[in-house]
């Protein structure tokens, strides 16, 4: 090599070596409640599609406190999309947050207050290596039946206070499993704790779904009842996020039809838990606008249970049942449990009578997307509801919450 070429060579990798700058961004963002109502805690979801950098990292501080925060990348493209924090946001009261957001580094490694999981079935698998049978996906095709190929039948995913599970067939009915006391549990359990289990206080299972709506289940209407999500191409569930303030899962059907001869469409259905409150938002996007088609949702008519509406998309009851079909009772205790759910009332076509299976509602929907929540709690809860009146109660707090007017500002 010639003096001349060495000496770019050596000005080449003195420029190489040197250490590369991270950019950051810093925000401010002001919320302000503006209701009678607090609301503990409340879920922040920051955009991050419009911000000048790649954001690879973040940390936010409240009062020069940090807190904990999330970075979400939600439509799987190796890219954050969404940074999420939890705060607790008194009424008419403002909390300033101070974000820093960088290119460089990685999520900061906060502990998890949600789990979720989907687990194969594989009785082959000894129990020292089930780790091998977790996965994050599943899709299916045309006439698969995929109920019986996860332990538990679908994706499930808990928080300090509940856990659900949805069912991975046509049916995809929303599930329940209650808590004695609080605590992350499903890793250990696998929604079905031991006998071991059950005497050191952990929950279970505490509602028996059947055909019904279970919690929020959205289905189709033929008119006279709800039909199954059955006339698709693909199905499938995705694990989008894992924590560690919220999780979220989703249900994926392609092709759609409800009714023969209707228009296909795509549908996909996201739940979303955050730590620190019972409820789950259900956020249904469908890939066109869907004012054709009539939708069927509600909450199963709990055995001998007594019912809660306010006539404009909140609704909710109070029972006792098996949580399992009664011919395989044994072992099992009867289950009390309050159930909610909460539709915008522009988005409730009628609110039926309850009959023997559900509590529904009709719905439609004039556009492409439909968002609600759903809420339960178990008897069996240390730290919960005991009554109707309670639930009652507070099922009417928690609509004020969903639609607490909040202001967000950010520079």
């Amino acid at each position: 090599m010639n003096m001349c070429k060495k000496k770019w060579a050596l000005v080449l990798m003195a420029i190489l070596a040197l250490p590369v700058t991270a950019k950051e961004l810093q925000r401010e963002i002001t919320l302000e409640n503006k209701s009678k109502t607090d609301i503990m805690p409340y879920a922040l979801s920051i955009d991050l599609s419009g911000m000048d950098i790649s954001v690879r990292s973040a940390k936010v501080t409240i009062a020069g406190q940090e807190v904990p925060c999330q970075l979400d990348d939600l439509d799987d493209n190796r890219s954050y999309d969404e940074l999420f924090v939890l705060v607790d946001l008194p009424r008419k009261k403002k909390v300033t947050l101070q974000v820093t957001l960088s290119d460089s580094g990685a999520p900061l490694p906060y502990p998890s207050r949600v789990y979720v999981d989907m687990m194969l079935t594989n009785k082959k698998i000894k129990e020292s290596n089930k780790q091998d049978l977790y996965i994050s996906q599943l899709t299916v095709d045309r006439g698969v039946n995929p109920y019986n190929m996860l332990h538990h039948h679908g994706a499930a995913f808990e928080n300090e206070l509940v856990a659900y599970r949805i069912y991975f067939d046509h049916r995809q009915t929303v599930d329940i499993y209650g808590k004695y006391k609080q605590g992350l549990e499903l890793k250990d359990t696998q929604f079905y704790p031991d006998k071991a289990q059950a005497a050191a206080g952990y929950g279970d299972d505490v509602l028996w779904v059947g055909n019904t709506f279970g919690l929020g289940t959205l289905r189709g209407w033929d008119g006279t009842s709800p039909t199954m999500v059955n006339d698709v191409e693909h199905r499938g569930q995705r694990i989008v996020s894992r924590g560690p303030l919220r999780t979220i899962v989703e249900v994926y059907d392609q092709c759609w039809r409800p009714q023969p001869g209707d228009q296909p469409f795509d549908m996909t259905t996201r739940y979303t838990l955050y730590a620190g409150r019972r409820d789950c938002r259900v956020d249904v996007r469908f890939s066109r606008p869907v004012s054709d088609i009539t939708f069927s949702t509600g909450i199963i008519n709990v055995k001998n249970s007594v019912e809660h509406s306010d006539h404009h998309g909140l609704r909710g009851c109070w029972g006792t049942d098996w949580p399992v079909s009664e011919k395989d009772s044994a072992g099992h205790k009867r289950e009390t449990v309050g159930l909610g759910i909460c539709l915008p009332s522009k988005n409730v076509s009628q609110e039926l009578a309850a009959n023997s299976d559900n509590y529904p509602y009709v719905v439609r929907i004039p556009e492409t997307s439909l968002s609600y929540a759903i809420t339960f709690c178990s008897d069996n809860e240390g730290f919960g509801m005991h009554s109707a009146k309670d639930w009652f109660a507070y099922l009417e707090e928690w609509k004020k919450m969903l639609e607490a007017e909040v202001v967000c500002t950010m520079k």
